[in-house]
């Protein structure tokens, strides 16, 4: 998928799309000296990256009243999907990484593309309660691990967001077993054999 191709999918502005643009060419100049993704993805980054994350966007919840939606994005990574959807305007983002190398792009990435990110370089176990309205993460752990790492950040209010590859029937079956959860189930616009779960851990009712 090209550049353009990517902006009418998605009906981006010019503005934004300028501003994921930036972060494009900054993510292909750092990933031979970091591995900051799949390197067979390069290729086809506007689908696989860019809209593989901004796809998230009708999935939010409505913005609370008088404040923005706080979005917790865990192992941040490259950037995806947090670092999209904070271009994208989708509220106030955290970008969660563990890794010093990929904070210092992560970094860069959000000064270039003029995103207004919180970036928590630690790990996700010490970070401290955010009282988050959406997590998400990508690619990262099974369900079950995602969902104990965001309890702490969770009330009764949250929704996870949580992309799935083949595997995701599995892995919602055992997170069930866990915790109670109520899920929708909506197919990937880039990824025929993927799923993306929405999530609400009624356990907090």
């Amino acid at each position: 998928m090209s550049r353009d191709a990517f902006a009418a999918e998605s009906a981006v502005s010019r503005e934004t799309l300028a501003r994921l643009a930036a972060y494009a060419a900054l993510l292909i100049k750092w990933q031979p000296k970091i591995n900051l993704v799949g390197p067979a993805t390069m290729a086809d980054l506007w689908r696989r990256h860019m809209l593989d994350s901004t796809q998230l966007l009708p999935l939010l919840p409505e913005v609370p009243p008088g404040r923005p939606r706080r979005i917790v994005d865990l192992g941040s990574g490259a950037g995806f999907p947090g670092l999209v959807l904070s271009i994208m305007g989708a509220g106030e983002v955290h970008l969660v990484e563990s890794d010093q190398r990929k904070c210092a792009f992560l970094r860069e990435a959000a000064r270039i593309s003029g995103a207004d990110v919180t970036i928590h370089a630690s790990r996700i176990e010490t970070l401290p309660p955010l009282d988050a309205d959406v997590i998400t993460a990508r690619a990262l752990a099974p369900l079950e691990k995602l969902l104990a790492w965001a309890a702490p950040h969770q009330s009764a209010h949250t929704i996870h967001i949580f992309p799935k590859g083949k595997e995701a029937e599995a892995e919602l079956t055992k997170a069930a077993a866990v915790s109670k959860l109520e899920v929708t189930r909506h197919p990937s616009r880039t990824d025929p054999a993927a799923t993306i779960f929405r999530i609400r851990v009624t356990d907090h009712d």
